[in-house]
């Protein structure tokens, strides 16, 4: 079964700089093992949430805002999709990813759509 691991946090506890060599080594590692064990399909960082623009269509029209879908101290800073045997497999995955140490990890299955 595929899950979506959605990263956030409050954006104004991540340093836009660079990484602590640190940081970099414990994420790292965190990959390694999965690529290792064949689970991650996918793991992307996005940019700040201020970068967003959000698209609605109201009665034929199409509406952008610039920022996030929703006004919210946490944000979505990255995403990742594992592949993995059941929901425990991918909890235990989230909970080794670094950013839990100052956000957290929403684990969604993924909606498997029958194709025609």
């Amino acid at each position: 079964m595929r899950y979506l691991l959605l990263i956030s946090a409050d954006e104004s506890r991540i340093d836009d700089g660079e990484p602590s060599d640190e940081a970099i080594k414990v994420f790292t590692d965190w990959m390694d093992d999965l690529v290792r064990r064949g689970v991650l399909l996918s793991h992307e960082g996005l940019q700040p949430s201020r970068t967003a623009t959000t698209v609605r269509v109201r009665d034929g029209h199409t509406l952008l805002t610039d920022g996030p879908y929703i006004e919210a101290k946490d944000q979505i800073g990255g995403m990742a999709i594992v592949e993995v045997d059941d929901l425990d497999a991918a909890i235990a995955i989230a909970a080794g990813h670094p950013a839990c140490a100052w956000g957290q990890v929403e684990v969604r299955p993924i909606r498997q759509i029958a194709s025609s």
